[in-house]
């Protein structure tokens, strides 16, 4: 089944100013695309109504977070219905920095899907292993227990609502990237954890992402494997090579 390629880029903390946020979409806006993809820029919380406002309308906007309620007293807090309100259509779940910093469990952060979904939200929920789980060659159990928590917060309807980008932990931000057997790997693991757990029409149809030092030199290669559906770039996302990133699928794909 044909799924149309996916690229989230994830700005993280950056940038700084509202004046280099404007130079990233302005560089964004000039870009040349030449490829069939789904384009998604997320960014932090409060540069969200900016983005949002000037960014080209082929790019979506995500955002990097989002709290599992709708409101209330939760101070310091964003939730799904304020973040959609924006015309916002994406947020990341489950990066392994809120996973690892912040201690956000997998009930939790099925919690947050249920939430996001309800308010009209896409969400891009990552998972990976870390290195000791691929050393000790646990990484598919590691990854299958992350996505056995979401499953039952994603209601039958609501499956094209959802991204999986698969992150192992030990290549993001470390220059160090899966090799393309890796990524292919991974990506039909959970694949036919979705079929069996969910169904064969939902898992033909999800696309599943890889990410973790993604860059222009190798890209290619990923996005060849046939269940590698797109990417979640981190720190490219924030340089022009991220167009060749966007560019990457070949043609048919």
């Amino acid at each position: 089944m044909s799924r149309k390629f996916f690229v989230g880029g994830n700005w993280k903390a950056n940038p700084t100013t509202v004046k280099e946020t404007n130079e990233l979409i302005e560089l964004l806006n000039k870009a040349k695309i030449t490829a069939n993809v789904e384009t998604v820029i997320c960014t932090p919380f409060i540069y969200l109504s900016l983005v949002k406002s000037k960014l080209r309308s082929d790019f979506a906007v995500g955002a990097e977070n989002v709290f599992n309620k709708d409101k209330g007293a939760y101070t310091g807090e964003i939730t799904p219905p304020m973040i959609k309100d924006l015309g916002v259509t994406w947020t990341i779940i489950g990066h392994s920095e809120r996973r690892d910093i912040l201690k956000e469990d997998d009930t939790f952060l099925a919690s947050k899907a249920t939430e996001a979904l309800k308010a009209g939200l896409k969400i891009i929920y990552c998972c990976g292993e870390h290195l000791e789980e691929r050393k000790a060659k646990k990484e598919k159990d590691f990854v299958s227990a992350q996505i056995d928590k979401l499953i039952p917060a994603i209601s039958a309807d609501k499956w094209d609502s959802v991204v999986i980008a698969y992150e192992p932990i030990w290549a993001i931000g470390t220059g160090v990237v899966a090799s393309t057997a890796d990524a292919q790997e991974m990506g039909k693991t959970i694949r036919e954890l979705i079929a069996a757990k969910v169904n064969p029409g939902v898992a033909a149809k999800l696309r599943i992402l890889y990410g973790g030092s993604v860059k222009s030199d190798n890209c290619k290669d990923l996005a060849a494997q046939p269940d590698v559906d797109g990417f979640l770039v981190g720190g490219a996302s924030l340089t022009p090579s991220f167009i060749d990133i966007v560019n990457s699928p070949p043609s048919g794909k």
